[in-house]
Parts: structure tokens; sequence; C-alpha cells
């Protein structure tokens, strides 16, 4: 707690000009990039944050974050500790065996320097640290020193998710390579099993760009030329498929989601901020970690939901013909709180699937 009080006082705030340094501006923003990036790779590394493993190593790297910032500040600011100005010995006998500090008008107490840099004599001064923009010495050794251990302790747990997050995305990014896919026609083949499940189909999808080897696949994207097989326009398949099989899936699915799709009347305005403070602490901290956009409501208004989370959704506005002219669709996520569903009867559903077919 008196550490605690000291690091608020700073001697009448006059500290914190020590901040304003090319040391500490470097520290910080080194420390910042390092914490965020881990966090961030350690929610895209496939950990999940649920699972005990994955809590653990999310709350080890935030606690690395506060316990280095808290020995940096400490260090910083709770400071080394100066030799009091205009400091003797009780005994004046022993002045014999003391140094006269000539700036601090004073003599130099034992194990204490004048520092150039701070201008006073440190007491049990080791040196000026100008990553901290201050000196290491009695009252801050501990914290120093302590900083010094966690920070690469930290970056080495960093360090590991960082590898482990390239590792797989490498590993994801061949496995589909190598099967002659993109992420995108992955998720597109997922659903076409889904949809041939759900209307139980009599019916198999068959990716039409898989070679059947993955050497061949392979050669699809690396060459010797580092110049890609094709036109980029027309692609090789594989046999019994249409070069369209693709495309003429992804057909049905578009139609097969303006069917599944659900109609929301706004009954709350939302400002399309990415996290919203005013929805409710979970709609806060469950905002969907992606970068597909959020759209703005207005009570009143008609959205159709294709998707969603527990707390979010995501949908298509129902435009009228009086909006912006040149704007076919506007789309994005929205907080479920802020929309109820419209009745089921027939025309509340025949209604958005017109208007969503004439766009």
């Amino acid at each position: 707690m008196g550490t605690f009080c000291s690091v608020i006082k700073f001697e009448n705030l006059q500290e914190l000009k020590r901040l304003c340094h090319w040391g500490p501006i470097i520290a910080l923003g080194v420390i910042a990039i390092c914490s965020t990036m881990a966090m961030i790779d350690s929610v895209l590394w496939y950990w999940p944050l649920h699972t005990t493993g994955g809590s653990v190593n999310f709350i080890m790297l935030i606690n690395w974050t506060v316990m280095i910032l808290y020995n940096y500040f400490n260090a910083m600011f709770v400071g080394p500790g100066f030799v009091p100005l205009g400091w003797k010995p009780e005994n004046s006998q022993d002045t014999m065996y003391l140094q006269y500090c000539k700036v601090c008008q004073a003599y130099k107490a034992p194990r204490s320097h004048h520092c150039r840099k701070c201008s006073r004599c440190v007491m049990k001064m080791d040196h000026h640290c100008p990553w901290i923009n201050n000196c290491c010495g009695y009252q801050n050794h501990a914290s120093f020193t302590l900083f010094l251990l966690l920070a690469p302790l930290g970056c080495i747990h960093a360090a590991f998710i960082f590898v482990m997050t390239m590792y797989t995305q490498l590993y994801n990014r061949m496995k589909i390579i190598l099967r002659n896919k993109t992420s995108i026609e992955s998720w597109i083949e997922e659903k076409a099993k889904d949809r041939i499940q759900y209307y139980q189909l009599d019916e198999v999808f068959v990716f039409p760009y898989d070679m059947g080897s993955r050497w061949k696949n392979f050669k699809q994207v690396f060459t010797w030329s580092g110049v890609p097989e094709g036109d980029g326009l027309e692609w090789p398949i594989r046999e019994g498929c249409h070069q369209y099989s693709l495309t003429i899936e992804q057909l049905k699915q578009k139609a097969d989601k303006r069917v599944r799709s659900v109609r929301y009347k706004v009954i709350e305005d939302y400002s399309g901020a990415c996290c919203p403070l005013n929805k409710g602490i979970k709609t806060f901290f469950t905002s969907p970690c992606t970068e597909e956009p959020r759209i703005q409501l207005q009570k009143g208004e008609f959205i159709l939901a294709t998707r969603g989370l527990r707390y979010w959704l995501y949908g298509d506005k129902i435009l009228d013909d009086s909006f912006i002219e040149g704007v076919s669709r506007i789309r994005g996520w929205f907080p479920r709180n802020c929309v109820e569903k419209c009745p089921c009867d027939a025309e509340t559903d025949q209604a958005p699937e017109g208007e969503k077919k004439n766009r």
C-alpha cells in the first residue's frame, strides 16, 4: 500500500515528465505492441478461451503485462531515493570520512553517488537507466531487477504463442492447398454438406478442382517460375465434374439463405459501434472478432438476419424505394437485443424474400 501511495503522489506529480523521453516511449511502445499482438494471436491460435488451457494461457498473458508494467512504473516513479539536501552525519567528526558534493551542497552518504542526469546524489546508486529515465538505486533496485526478469519471461511466452499461431495458420493453409482449395471454397463445401443433410437430398457435392493428387494440387499454386498455372479464369477439373459445379452450388446456397433468413424489426436504435457500452456487458464483451461491418439501426426498420451468435446477428437491412440512390444493400452485424422477430404469418414471410430478390 505504501508503494502504491508513493506511485500516486509522484512528488507532486512532477515525476510525470519522466515519460516524455525516448527511453520510456520506446519501452512502453514495445510492451504495448508485444502484449497486444500476443493476446490477439492467443485468440487466433486454436485454443478456445472457454477451455481450461485457453483460459490459463490468456490469464498468464494478462498477468505478465500487469506485473511488467507495475515493476516498470515502480522503478521509474518511486525512483532510487535521493540523499536529502544539506545532509550531514549525526556525528560531525564522521564528515572527515565522507566526500562533499558541491552541486547538492551536502555530504555524500555511504554508497551514494551524484548523478549528472538527475542532478542529485542517489542513495546506493547502481546506474542511470535511459529506459526508465531514472536512476537505479536503493528504493527501486528490486523493482528494476524484477522488470528485467519478467520482461524476457513474458517475451518467451509471447514468442511461443507467435510460433504456434504461425504454425497453425501454415498447417491449415497447406492442408487446403494440397486439396486445391481456398478458405472460402472449404467453407462452401462445408455448407454444401449441411444443405444436403438438412433437406435430405439425394445428391452428392464433389469439389471439382481437386485433381486427386496432392502433388498436382501443389503445382497449381507453386511453380518453379513463381507464376501460377492457368489464366485465373478457367481451371482444370476432375472427371465427372462441370466447370461451373462450384458456382452452381453457390447459387443453391444463396437461394437457401433467402428461404431460411428471418425477418426482424428494430425496436431500439443502434449507432453501429463495434463494442457498444449501452447494450449490455455481455453484448460488449462478445462483439464478433471480425472485420465485417456493423450497421446502424433506427427504430422501426426491418432486417433480414441470415446468421448469428448468442448476442449478435448478421443480416441485410430491408431498403425502401426512397433510400440512397446507388446503394443496393446494407449488411453487417448488430446486437440481438435491438431487434425482435416479426410474426411468422404468410404476409410477413413473403415480403422480405420479394424485396431481397428485387435487389
